[in-house]
C-alpha cells in the first residue's frame, strides 16, 4: 500500500491533474497500473525522457535537486527510492513517458536485477504524462482490493489529493467496480484558534477535531500533506493526553522533518523532532482543557439520561406497588388526579386496572354501572392480607385523621365480603372512633409522640393484621416542610467526593437531591459501566425514600420495605 501510494506521490510532484489507477488480469498475469497526465519524465538534453537517471540515481532523487535550486516546493520525494517500491507489488516494472518529439519510450526494470532497458513504444497516438505498469503481481497483492486502495489513499493521501485538487480514480477490473478517492473527511468539530506550533526550523500546522471517545480517533503526523505516522502517541515523548484520549482526531502536518530514508514511514529523532515536542507544549494543554470541558458535559448529559431513567422506573415501581403505602414524592398523587380526571369524563375514560377502592380516605368512590358485566378474574379470593392507608403520616396535635383498613385476597384484589374489623392502639396516646369500622378516626393526642396503630380483620377462619405508623407533632408548618418539598416530585442527585469515608450517600430534603459520595469505593466499583451504575443509583434512592417514608419503622421492616421496592424499581429500570 505504501508503494502505490509512492507512484501516486509521483504523479502528484508531476503536477498531475487526474491520475487512473488500474488492477486488471492480462494474458492469464495480475497487474497494476498507474496513469496520469502530468509532465512525465524529465527530459534530458536530447528531449527524450531521462530514463537512465531515474535508474542509476536510486539515492539522488532529481526531486531533491529541484528542491535545492527552491523549483521543488511540494514535491514530496527526495531519496529517489519511489521506484524501488515496485518489489513489493510485482516482478516486472514498464514506465512510459513521451519526449519532445511526441514519441512515447518505456523501461523496463525487473524484480532483483540491477539493469534496465528503454525502448520505443508504438502508439498510435502518444499522451501526455506517465504509464506505470507492474506485472505480475506478487501472491499476497493478488488479493488487493480496489476499495482498499481507495480507503489507504483517502487516507495516506489526504491532504495531498485535497491541495494537488488531483482527480484520483481505482479502476477495480476483476471485481467490476470503480472509485473515486475522496480525502478523508474527519468526524467532530472543528477546533480553531489552537496554539501556534512555532520551532527555529519552521512552523507546523494543527489541524484537530474533538468528538466522542473512539478507539478508532487517532492524531496522524504527516509532513507536505504525506501521513509519515498514523498515531501519534506512538512516538517518543509523546506517549500522553492528550494524543491517548481518543477523544480528538486529525493531523499534524511537520514540513521539516526529517525521514527515515528506507520505508519514509519512519521519523529521525534528531534536533528537528526534539523542537517539535516542545513547541507541541502549549497546543497540549490547550486542547486537554477542552476535552475535559467535553468530559464534564458528558457527564452531566449522562447524568440526566440516568436521572431521568431512574425517575421513571421508580414512578412506575410505586404505581405498580400498594399506593397506601407508597405514596410519597406526589407520584401516586399525580396519578391519581390523572385516574379522578379520567373518571369525570365518563366510564369510557376509566384507564385499565383502576381500582377505585384504594382512593384515600374522604374521596368519594364512583357508583359502579349494573351494565358492567363482571368476569371471573373480577371476582375477589379468600382474604390474604390487609394494609392500612396510610401507612405512615403525620398528624398535628388534637387533629382529626382518618385510616382505611384494605384487605386482599393473594392476587391483591380487594376483599369484601364476610369482613370484621378491630382497631387498636399499642403503641402511643390517641383517641380512636369506630374502632369495628372498616374506617378509623384518629384524635391526636396533646403531647407529641409517636403512635402505632393496628387493624385486625377476620374473615371466617381467617386472620390478618397491619399496622400504621403516626408520628403526632405540635407544628404543623414543621411538619409539612419535607411534604412541601416532597411534593416537588422524585429527588434529583448530585455527586460530592468524599473518598476515604463510609456514607454512600444522604437526602438533601431543603434543595430535594440525594447527594451520592463519588468518592466511596462501590461508587467507583460500579462506574465500569452505566447498568451497573444505574443499578448502584437506584439502590441508594431505594435507602433514602425507604428512610423518608416509614420513619420510625423497625430496621427488620425497613429493610422487607427495601427489598420490595428494590424488585419494582429494577424491574422497572431494567424494561425501560
Amino acid at each position: 500500500m505504501k508503494a502505490i501510494a509512492e507512484f501516486v506521490e509521483n504523479s502528484i510532484d508531476a503536477r498531475a491533474k487526474t491520475i487512473t489507477i488500474t488492477r486488471g488480469k492480462e494474458n492469464g498475469a495480475h497487474y497494476l497500473a498507474i496513469k496520469d497526465d502530468g509532465d512525465g519524465v524529465p527530459r534530458d538534453e536530447n528531449g527524450l525522457p531521462d530514463f537512465k537517471y531515474v535508474a542509476t540515481h536510486i539515492c539522488d532523487s532529481i526531486k531533491r535537486h529541484l528542491k535545492a535550486d527552491g523549483n521543488g516546493t511540494g514535491l514530496q520525494g527526495e531519496f529517489g527510492i519511489g521506484l524501488l517500491s515496485f518489489w513489493t507489488v510485482g516482478d516486472t516494472l514498464t514506465m512510459t513517458s513521451t519526449g519532445t518529439d511526441q514519441k512515447a519510450y518505456q523501461m523496463t526494470m525487473s524484480k532483483g536485477n540491477s539493469r534496465y532497458e528503454v525502448s520505443p513504444k508504438r502508439m498510435l497516438f502518444a499522451e501526455k504524462g506517465t504509464e506505470l505498469k507492474i506485472s505480475p503481481l506478487l501472491e499476497g497483492i493478488r488479493t488487493l482490493s480496489g476499495e482498499k486502495i481507495q480507503w489507504y489513499l483517502a487516507s495516506e493521501l489526504r491532504d495531498r489529493i485535497r491541495d494537488s485538487k488531483a482527480r484520483v480514480t481505482v479502476i477495480d477490473k476483476l471485481a467490476r467496480k470503480q472509485y473515486e478517492v475522496e480525502p478523508r473527511q474527519f468526524e467532530g468539530r472543528l477546533l480553531h484558534q489552537l496554539p501556534s506550533i512555532h520551532t527555529a526550523f519552521g512552523d507546523a500546522y494543527a489541524e484537530l477535531y474533538l468528538a466522542e471517545p473512539s478507539e478508532s480517533a487517532r492524531v496522524a503526523l504527516t509532513r507536505v500533506g504525506t501521513r509519515v505516522i498514523e498515531d501519534l502517541s506512538t512516538l517518543p515523548g509523546l506517549e500522553h493526553a492528550p494524543w491517548v484520549s481518543r477523544y480528538v482526531q486529525g493531523l499534524i502536518d511537520v514540513p521539516f522533518l526529517n525521514l527515515t530514508p528506507g520505508t519514509r514511514s519512519g521519523i529521525i529523532q534528531d534536533e528537528r523532532y526534539a523542537a517539535l515536542v516542545e513547541a507541541l507544549i502549549p497546543l497540549e494543554a490547550h486542547v486537554k482543557g477542552l476535552i475535559e470541558e467535553q468530559q464534564r458535559a458528558e457527564e452531566e448529559q449522562a447524568s440526566q439520561q440516568s436521572l431521568k431513567a431512574i425517575q421513571k422506573a421508580f414512578y412506575e415501581a410505586m404505581l405498580a406497588l400498594p399506593r397506601e403505602e407508597y405514596d410519597w414524592f406526589d407520584v401516586q398523587g399525580r396519578a391519581r388526579q390523572e385516574t379522578q380526571n379520567a373518571a369525570h369524563a365518563g366510564p369510557g375514560g376509566l384507564p385499565a386496572g383502576t381500582d377505585w377502592e384504594e382512593l384515600p380516605p374522604g374521596v368519594s368512590e364512583p357508583i359502579p354501572l349494573d351494565s358492567r358485566q363482571r368476569q371471573f378474574f373480577d371476582y375477589a379470593g379468600p382474604l390474604f392480607s390487609v394494609v392500612v392507608s396510610p401507612a405512615a403520616s403525620t398528624t398535628p396535635l388534637n387533629e382529626m385523621r382518618k385510616f382505611r383498613a384494605l384487605p386482599r385476597d393473594r392476587s391483591r384484589r380487594r376483599v369484601i365480603e364476610d369482613m370484621s374489623f378491630t382497631w387498636e392502639l399499642i403503641d402511643g396516646d390517641g383517641h380512636l372512633e369506630g374502632v369495628t369500622n372498616q374506617e378509623l378516626e384518629y384524635r391526636a393526642p396533646a403531647v407529641p409522640g409517636l403512635a402505632r396503630l393496628k387493624v385486625t380483620v377476620t374473615q371466617r377462619e381467617i386472620t390478618v393484621t397491619a399496622e400504621a405508623l403516626i408520628t403526632v407533632t405540635d407544628s404543623l408548618e414543621r411538619a409539612m416542610a419535607p411534604a412541601a418539598v416532597n411534593s416537588r416530585g422524585l429527588p434529583g442527585y448530585t455527586f460530592e467526593r468524599a473518598a476515604g469515608e463510609l456514607w454512600r450517600c444522604r437526602l438533601d430534603s431543603e434543595r430535594n437531591i440525594i447527594v451520592v459520595n463519588s468518592g466511596h469505593r462501590d461508587f467507583v466499583y460500579a462506574t465500569r459501566n452505566r447498568a451497573l451504575q444505574l443499578r448502584y443509583l437506584v439502590r441508594l434512592y431505594v435507602k433514602e425514600l425507604v428512610l423518608k417514608n416509614f420513619a420510625g419503622l423497625p430496621a427488620d421492616q425497613l429493610l422487607e420495605r427495601m427489598i420490595e421496592l428494590s424488585l419494582y424499581a429494577e424491574e422497572k429500570l431494567k424494561s425501560g
